[in-house]
């Protein structure tokens, strides 16, 4: 690192579980963001900010004047842009070591997988369950770990989805029964700050998991409410019958390749 990296980073370098070795390894690290709304916007700024070296920003959608109250990333200016390309343009201001690369379109399963191939961690910042479930069936193709966050009215979520692990859930484990049909924030509100703060925890977990520090949200939903203040971690086991990740679709799946 130059003397100027080392500025820009010494909070974090002062930190033992990180120290300089973890900031050059953050700088070499390969991240894709997938949507650039209330989540993502936090999530990829905290990125950038704290050194990692390549961002891949996927979302096929334009800012509006509605996004401007919670999705930081993109300003008044941005209203018609690609959300990729405005957000491109915060984070490179925010810090030009930064490498940003952009998807403006929706991603089928096999751009998915090869996406998730190139990187070392996903951010799942999407807004409803059918492309969580898409997300969850690349991670688990490609055995890449994602981070997953949720928010709607004043209550969020974050969990770790690790497949490198045969041991850990995956996010169909959590959710076996989960309908097409989902709450978002554009059907039912969500105030502001509660997405900074899960967008946020996304950003932690994504460093814990790349400097494998700490302990990640592998197996634990953690859920914040922001009107009581409250916060609970609740614990989910790996389903031996997941559609997914279960014993019973891998049988299958071996029977469908020979």
């Amino acid at each position: 690192m130059t003397d100027e990296q080392l500025l820009r980073y010494s909070r974090q370098v002062l930190l033992p579980e990180i120290d300089y070795s973890g900031q050059t390894k953050l700088s070499r690290a390969h991240v894709a963001i997938i949507g650039l709304g209330g989540l993502g916007s936090p999530a990829a700024m905290y990125l950038a900010a704290g050194g990692v070296g390549k961002l891949t920003l996927c979302d096929f959608d334009t800012v509006d004047l509605g996004n401007l109250q919670r999705q930081i990333a993109h300003t008044t200016s941005s209203v018609g842009q690609p959300k990729v390309e405005s957000a491109k343009k915060t984070l490179t201001a925010l810090n030009p070591d930064t490498s940003v690369e952009t998807l403006q379109t929706m991603l089928d399963d096999q751009q998915l997988n090869q996406l998730f191939e190139q990187v070392d961690v996903v951010i799942d910042a999407t807004d409803n369950f059918p492309s969580r479930f898409a997300l969850n069936r690349a991670a688990l193709a490609t055995k890449t770990p994602v981070i997953v966050g949720a928010a709607s009215r004043f209550r969020g979520q974050v969990t770790t989805i690790d497949p490198r692990n045969d041991q850990h859930p995956c996010y169909a484990c959590l959710f076996p029964g989960a309908s097409n049909e989902t709450e978002t924030c554009s059907a039912s509100g969500v105030i502001a700050p509660l997405v900074g703060v899960i967008g946020s925890m996304q950003a932690i977990e994504c460093v814990k998991v790349i400097l494998e520090i700490g302990t990640p949200l592998y197996g634990r939903l953690w859920i914040h409410d922001a009107l009581s203040g409250d916060s609970r971690i609740v614990p989910f086991s790996k389903d031996p019958e997941c559609a997914a990740c279960g014993k019973k679709d891998h049988e299958i799946s071996t029977a469908g390749a020979a």
